[in-house]
């Protein structure tokens, strides 16, 4: 009788394993970041985006997309290797080229913005919902950039105007730094490539900035529905978004000292993010439901090879 014994445990842990790997199998990829801070499109729009995804343009970039960006934190291609300009197309770039995000690319001048200064420090916060090392590389559009027309990789210089290599990840964010050009007025789009060292992805992400002519407030701003700077403190920084041109403005909200630029703080941040070393958090669904399936499925495996042991 022993060795039925030893054959029925046998057949229940060869049952429990196909479960097991079906479960970890079956979980979904996960997903790494996006600039939150100036606001990228695609996190203005996502539903995390609070008042800004209520915007004429993000209305307008869902119905185009069919559905909400709720994996706001997933713009990315595989493989690209530096080969930027010739993966991703022409009137495509804020997009990636990707369908799933293809009503980011709209031509029009009433995205959620941010205020920027010309000439002055930025530091951008990138959240990461998956921490991994690699290079931002930042562009900036050229003066005259029309924001009507699509935007194309001859909008933006052969150069970034920054780049940085595997910044800190700290509260869930990396903070890049550089020096803004000191040449742009009106309406630009701020462009981030993200290259992974970690991972083959790259991502790709545009955020609208808008730069007052003369340093100053101007009725232009505010008749496009532009954003307001506020004034420095010691919290942290909140996303910068623009009313749409129906809207009331919102009240400003205190920015992080660390950045020496003024934005605008609209909307609450309350980004999912990672913590430093984690591994496994986003809005794009973790591994963890698999994870916890998995421990279920090993858990009511054993029990039942137990009870026939017993038998």
């Amino acid at each position: 009788m022993r060795w039925m014994r030893s054959h029925r445990t046998a057949l229940a842990a060869t049952a429990v394993t196909p479960l097991l790997l079906t479960v970890w199998a079956a979980g979904p990829a996960q997903a790494h970041g996006a600039p939150t801070d100036p606001v990228s499109r695609v996190y203005a729009c996502s539903p995390d985006g609070g008042s800004a995804s209520r915007s004429a343009a993000c209305r307008a970039a869902v119905a185009s997309n069919g559905a909400a960006f709720t994996a706001w934190d997933n713009l990315r291609i595989a493989n690209v290797n530096g080969r930027d300009r010739q993966v991703v197309p022409d009137g495509q770039l804020c997009s990636g080229g990707l369908p799933a995000y293809r009503g980011l690319d709209l031509a029009r001048a009433d995205w959620p913005s941010t205020r920027l200064t010309p000439g002055a420090d930025l530091t951008m916060r990138y959240v990461s919902t998956i921490p991994h090392t690699g290079t931002f590389k930042l562009y900036l559009t050229k003066p005259g950039y029309d924001p009507a027309k699509p935007l194309t990789w001859s909008d933006l210089p052969d150069r970034p105007f920054a780049e940085v290599k595997d910044p800190a990840l700290t509260n869930g964010a990396y903070r890049i730094r550089a020096t803004l050009p000191s040449d742009r007025t009106g309406r630009h789009v701020l462009y981030t490539i993200w290259q992974n060292s970690s991972t083959p992805d790259t991502y790709y992400s545009c955020s609208d900035v808008v730069f007052p002519a003369g340093g100053g407030d101007s009725a232009a701003d505010s008749a496009a529905g532009r954003t307001t700077a506020s004034p420095s403190s010691t919290t942290e920084p909140r996303t910068p978004v623009s009313p749409t041109p129906t809207s009331t403005p919102t009240p400003s909200a205190p920015v992080d000292t660390g950045s020496r630029r003024p934005q605008n703080a609209a909307v609450p941040d309350s980004t999912p993010v990672a913590k430093t070393g984690e591994a496994g958090t986003g809005p794009s669904t973790p591994m963890l439901a698999g994870g916890a399936a998995a421990v279920l499925v090993l858990t009511g495996g054993a029990a039942l090879a137990l009870r026939l042991r017993r038998r």
